[in-house]
């Protein structure tokens, strides 16, 4: 079973928005990362097929697998953790989620599922957290 972390995209306003800004950074760094503060002490768990969830405006609503966890040193001197992404995100059924900071590990049986390219969740073109709280009271 998979551990996985989740994340805030702070100052993305959507999944579009997310991958917009990461392909800025795949076009100039040649992969995709995100850097972090802490050091994750799961990494093996993590890398064992992980993902990085990502909560975009109070909503979880894609992830990415995770494909290494670095440590690396800023242009201050200051060390932080690089973890490195599949480029590809994944959209997945939306679920509210309360703000928080840094990272947290997310079990597998926790994560939201993934949003299937040819099934519908039934939401068409509601916006995330609308879709979200319609799915927590039971109405979707």
């Amino acid at each position: 079973m998979a551990l996985h972390l989740i994340k805030l995209s702070v100052g993305t306003e959507s999944v579009d928005d997310l991958q917009a800004w990461q392909k800025r950074r795949l076009a100039a760094d040649g992969r995709v990362w995100h850097g972090t503060r802490m050091q994750p002490r799961r990494r093996d768990e993590l890398l064992e097929g992980g993902s990085i969830y990502w909560v975009i405006r109070g909503v979880v609503q894609a992830r990415q697998r995770l494909a290494d966890i670095e440590s690396a040193v800023d242009a201050e001197g200051r060390g932080f953790t690089r973890l490195v992404l599949d480029p590809g995100l994944v959209r997945v059924l939306p679920r509210s989620h309360r703000p928080f900071q840094g990272w947290r590990y997310l079990r597998d049986e926790d994560a939201p599922a993934d949003l299937s390219e040819t099934a519908s969740d039934g939401t068409g073109d509601l916006p995330p957290a609308l879709a979200a709280e319609l799915r927590e009271l039971g109405i979707l």
